[in-house]
């Protein structure tokens, strides 16, 4: 069943003829990611885009107390996406992530979903990363790059992902491809 949030954000894409928006398959892995988000805590999304991937978030998180921040760059989709009725706990911002990254602090769950924060300061992305975050990075697979450089692009942002030292992550073979991190507890020095 598709919840209602994600509804009116596919209708939203479909009347802005926006093409890029989370499919059903990593959206739910998005709710499944954002309902082990504890009480409290943070999740940053980097291109809310019409906003499926926000509402699957919201979706994930219910009703419980959990910040949920999206950022948008493009003013047109940014201001319609604003215009739609969000949860209380969510957050739109528009503007560069890259620009952003400094104030927003750190996030439990970040899904990076636009240029800026993945391709662009990936390892900002990470440094925003609390202990135990996870970090969902889509369109990772060959057949969803609509970029002449993406591949590419991707390859670095994955070598980067499976080689750092704070992380642990998988390539999940579905929808547009998809990479999870996690970054480790690190032992504090005694």
């Amino acid at each position: 069943m598709i919840p209602t949030l994600v509804t009116r954000a596919d209708q939203l894409a479909r009347n802005l003829g926006f093409t890029m928006s989370s499919n059903a398959t990593v959206g739910a892995l998005l709710a499944v990611c954002a309902a082990g988000v504890p009480n409290g805590g943070r999740i940053l999304e980097i291109g809310t885009g019409a906003g499926s991937g926000l509402a699957w978030l919201a979706h994930g998180v219910g009703n419980r107390p959990v910040e949920i921040v999206s950022v948008e760059s493009d003013p047109r989709v940014a201001a319609a996406v604003r215009r739609q009725e969000w949860p209380s706990n969510v957050t739109l911002l528009e503007g560069d992530i890259l620009a952003l990254f400094d104030e927003l602090r750190i996030f439990d769950l970040i899904f990076a979903d636009a240029q800026g924060g993945k391709w662009e300061r990936l390892s900002a992305t990470i440094d925003a990363l609390a202990p135990g975050g996870l970090l969902v990075c889509d369109d990772m697979r060959p057949e969803s790059f609509d970029y002449p450089d993406q591949r590419e692009q991707n390859e670095r942002v994955c070598a980067i992902l499976h080689e750092h030292p704070h992380l642990v992550s998988v390539d999940i073979d579905a929808a547009g491809g998809v990479v999870l991190a996690r970054r480790r507890f690190v032992p504090s020095a005694s």
